[in-house]
């Protein structure tokens, strides 16, 4: 019987889970073979919600497709999109559809997205969303009244090694551990001494760390990383590196760069294991794995 999420973190040497976007639309046949894929070799299926703030389909009606098709979803909520009424509605409806894992996010502002008119939430925070799953986890709501059945979530949040000046980010992620996050994905990592810097100084014990592995597609797209993602940083190296090869092979170099990463992250035992984020191209995330063995 395959392990849960929640168990492959706490007994296995190396986990996996890869990142899925629902689609803009109600049809859903790409998603679900992107899920008879990966089930079975991943340990973790993240499902996103209104990935940078462009709409999508729901995250919680994709998780429960997932699980329904085998995979072990993790919903992805962000509060961006939901005060604290909504946020804990869905989290009790995610609970009762099957769905065991959530990784409580912020939310990137709506102004970057494709309703930039939308009117943004937040009001609560990642911090304060952990907050509130434990709260319902010990069968209370967020104005102190008690549940007529609680859930048990396996709750975890996101944290940016890269982050420069880096205090700020060990500070919010001690505060995360505390508020209850028992897994961390983090922002895409490119550079191996930058991900060891943190880890050194953050001390992460008795939390599972899945170190972010992103899918470089091209120079440009590097760049644009580079220019537009606070925390994450791609190396000359690996620039130079996609450039230096036709336009038609660059993809392989990128799975190539992938699962070099994956590989030292794991040999290396540098963390717990890795989140593969191939953004678009999700079905070459078992390619990484693959050159990754």
């Amino acid at each position: 019987m395959a392990l849960t999420f929640r168990e492959a973190c706490s007994t296995k040497s190396f986990v996996v889970t890869a990142e899925v976007g629902p689609p803009k639309g109600t049809n859903v046949a790409h998603l679900m073979e992107l899920v008879s894929k990966l089930r079975g070799t991943v340990d973790g299926i993240n499902v996103t919600d209104n990935q940078s703030a462009v709409m999508k389909l729901s995250s919680l009606a994709a998780c429960r497709l997932v699980l329904e098709a085998g995979g072990e979803p993790i919903l992805q909520l962000t509060c961006r999109d939901r005060n604290r009424l909504a946020l804990q509605s869905d989290l009790l409806a995610a609970w009762v559809l099957g769905i065991r894992n959530v990784l409580c996010l912020t939310g990137d502002h709506v102004r970057i997205g494709d309703h930039p008119a939308a009117k943004p939430v937040f009001d609560l925070d990642s911090v304060q969303l952990l907050q509130l799953v434990g709260r319902l986890n010990a069968g209370q709501d967020l104005a102190g009244n008690s549940l007529d059945g609680a859930p048990n979530f396996f709750a975890g949040a996101a944290v940016t090694p890269g982050a420069d000046p880096l205090e700020p980010q060990l500070l919010k992620f001690r505060k995360k551990i505390v508020a209850g996050a028992k897994f961390f994905q983090t922002q895409a990592v490119f550079d191996l001494d930058e991900l060891k810097r943190f880890l050194d100084r953050a001390q992460p014990d008795g939390v599972t760390i899945l170190a972010g592995i992103v899918l470089l597609v091209s120079p440009r797209m590097a760049q644009f990383l580079n220019e537009n993602i606070p925390g994450v940083f791609v190396p000359d190296r690996l620039i130079d590196r996609l450039a230096s090869v036709p336009k038609e092979k660059r993809l392989n170099e990128g799975i190539r760069i992938a699962a070099e990463l994956v590989r030292a992250i794991r040999d290396q035992g540098l963390c717990q294991g890795v989140h593969i984020m191939a953004i678009g191209r999700e079905e070459k995330v078992l390619e990484i794995l693959h050159a990754a063995e």
